[in-house]
């Protein structure tokens, strides 16, 4: 009896120890809630800006791809303009340098046709060809005269200083420049066809008034030969009379043209 007794006492002291430590764990429990709730929100707070931080990120990185690649197709568009472009001007140029080659082979066919007029080789640059008289040997006498060979629309003057600077390079005295038609000279070309530029002399013509301009100035190129080849330079009055003759010689030439115009149109209708 004594002993159940003690073991009924034994069992409350447990009961009342175990309450004891639930009542203290739910308290120290509830106190570290209490002390990580502000802690857990501010948690969960950062950890949802971190989430909209990382999806504005992707949206932002989307764009600035979707934004590259807009930038990759518009260049690779522009670069196949440009290279459209380049091959269209490649087949211009080719054009242009086929009718230039035309144009220099036409005039050095011609000008070996000419009676005493040596003609080189064409030039690999400075110039397409040199010009000179030549004695009963055959063998070439001074001034040489550098030629170069234009038929574009119309000369420009940057074509003149080339040209001077080639037959400066060249160490000529005088300098060519042929075009194809008159109309490819400029009106300051046709009143200045002979005339002197930073010490050499240039002659402006044409590939049909050519053989006529160099007779006109043979004697002139003899006089130099035998006098020093600044002979023009001393003589400014007889380069004036030159110019005067060859605008004479042209204007002569140009009513010849109409006249013969004429006359052939008049020729048409006596036929019909």
């Amino acid at each position: 009896m004594g002993t159940s007794n003690f073991c009924t006492e034994g069992n409350d002291d447990h009961q009342t120890v175990w309450s004891r430590f639930e009542t203290e764990l739910n308290k120290r429990t509830t106190e570290i809630e209490e002390r990580h709730k502000d802690e857990l929100h501010a948690l969960t707070t950062r950890t949802k800006e971190l989430e909209s931080g990382a999806r504005t990120a992707e949206q932002e990185k989307a764009h600035e791809i979707d934004h590259a690649n807009r930038r990759v197709e518009d260049s690779l568009r522009e670069i196949a303009e440009l290279r459209e472009r380049n091959h269209e001007l490649e087949a211009q140029m080719s054009k242009v340098a086929r009718r230039g080659k035309l144009e220099e082979m036409c005039f050095e066919e011609e000008a070996r046709t000419w009676v005493g007029i040596n003609i080189s080789e064409k030039l690999p640059r400075n110039g397409d060809f040199i010009l000179a008289y030549r004695d009963p040997s055959g063998a070439s006498l001074e001034p040489r005269l550098l030629v170069d060979n234009k038929n574009k629309d119309a000369v420009a003057e940057s074509d003149i200083a080339k040209l001077v600077r080639d037959a400066k390079e060249r160490t000529i005295p005088v300098a060519i420049l042929v075009t194809r038609d008159e109309t490819q000279l400029r009106q300051i070309d046709r009143e200045n066809r002979w005339d002197r530029k930073d010490g050499v002399w240039v002659l402006r013509t044409t590939g049909q008034w050519l053989p006529r301009d160099l007779d006109v100035l043979k004697p002139l190129f003899e006089r130099m030969r035998t006098e020093g080849l600044d002979f023009l330079d001393k003589n400014a009055a007889l380069a004036q009379e030159v110019r005067r003759t060859f605008a004479d010689l042209d204007r002569i030439e140009g009513e010849l043209k109409k006249t013969s115009k004429a006359i052939t149109s008049a020729s048409g209708l006596v036929t019909k």
